[in-house]
């Protein structure tokens, strides 16, 4: 009798348990309904014309200088938002200042962007992504020849809609980025500048098949920097040592593989693993002098050197100086219409970039490396 009774109570119980959770449901969809709030998922946006119209405005305005609308673009009433605003404000002086230095005018700056994750939180999304940025400039002595580089990033942004008009803004972003040194423009003199602006062309059409295997591998595996069909990927038979400290020296190592150079006990990479000669930067330049595989052009600062450096040819190596170590390494991989040598790398991924650009600080020091292929 006492077992019946207890059942009876626990159906009763499940009975008013059940009609209480189908009210409690109804409820709910009638409010969710009723809500004129705008619902946010990841299918119901174009974010690729989104984050598109975001970069074109921002290239215009870096370009043109424009911070006032610049700062629209960002979230800049919070930290976040606005230490991204200036870092945008700072890359945008960098270019302007490098640019009176080199006596060029940069016309256009173009981003291809390539998403490759979003995610909703908080108040909006985050993204990562991949941007190929293409700067094209011509000498103001001669406005009728462009030139172009491109610069890779790396991105981590998150978006919110403004609240005022509902428009896409950042209200973070993290990228590394070369424009972010400083120019002492007392240093960058109008002597400096006439001698750049009035170099001849470089031929460079009668380079060896080696140094001319070597450009082609550095221009096909760049990343984030390199031509869209190679899909912005690094080659994937290597190791990517960026999250152990930097891929440049890994990535020259591989072009001056391809360029016909021979492993060694010193210099050699196997099971996926490089030596110390072939992933750091500073073993790597004491590698190719100390063992004649390159000769010394020239060192020292910018001022000092800057003249020789138009003795470079595709396929040599520039190492980056700081606080006596080398802390970088490019490859040439051409000549712009002045002569003056680009610069193909890994991190930060640049395609065919003025060699000192990112580099203009007053302590920086540079190794300039003819190689023997």
């Amino acid at each position: 009798m006492y077992l019946m009774k207890t059942s009876q109570k626990h159906k009763i119980v499940l009975y008013v348990s059940l009609v209480f959770f189908i009210i409690t449901g109804l409820m709910l969809l009638i409010l969710c309904e009723n809500d004129s709030s705008p619902t946010m998922n990841t299918e119901s946006e174009d974010w690729q014309g989104i984050i598109n119209e975001l970069f074109v405005l921002r290239n215009e305005c870096v370009l043109n200088q424009d911070m006032e609308t610049l700062k629209t673009i960002f979230l800049t009433d919070e930290k976040n938002g606005r230490w991204a605003y200036e870092f945008e404000a700072q890359r945008s002086n960098y270019l302007a200042d490098w640019s009176v230095k080199q006596g060029i005018e940069i016309t256009e700056i173009a981003s291809r962007i390539k998403i490759k994750s979003v995610k909703q939180v908080g108040r909006g999304y985050s993204f990562y992504l991949i941007s190929s940025n293409e700067y094209k400039y011509v000498y103001k002595d001669d406005t009728m020849t462009q030139n172009l580089f491109r610069l890779g990033a790396y991105h981590s942004i998150d978006l919110i809609p403004n609240e005022e008009d509902g428009r896409w803004i950042i209200s973070r972003e993290w990228y590394d980025d070369p424009l972010l040194d400083s120019i002492n423009l007392d240093n960058a003199t109008d002597e400096m500048t006439a001698y750049i602006t009035t170099h001849p062309a470089i031929d460079i059409s009668g380079i060896s098949e080696q140094r001319v295997k070597a450009v082609e591998y550095a221009e096909m595996y760049c990343g984030a920097a390199s031509d869209e069909q190679y899909g912005y990927e690094y080659n994937s038979e290597y190791t990517n040592y960026n999250p152990l400290g930097g891929d440049c020296a890994n990535f020259a190592s591989q072009v001056l593989l391809t360029g016909g150079f021979k492993k060694n006990g010193t210099w050699n990479y196997t099971g996926g693993k490089g030596s110390r000669a072939w992933v750091n930067a500073q073993a790597l330049k004491n590698y190719l002098l100390y063992s004649g595989r390159a000769s010394l052009l020239a060192s020292g600062s910018y001022k000092d050197i800057y003249q020789y450096a138009y003795s470079l040819r595709p396929g040599d190596i520039v190492a980056y100086v700081k606080k006596g170590k080398v802390t970088h390494v490019s490859v040439v991989t051409g000549a712009d219409s002045k002569g003056y040598p680009l610069v193909s790398c890994h991190n930060l991924d640049r395609y065919r970039v003025p060699w000192d650009i990112g580099w203009s600080g007053d302590n920086v020091r540079f190794f300039l490396l003819n190689v023997s292929y």
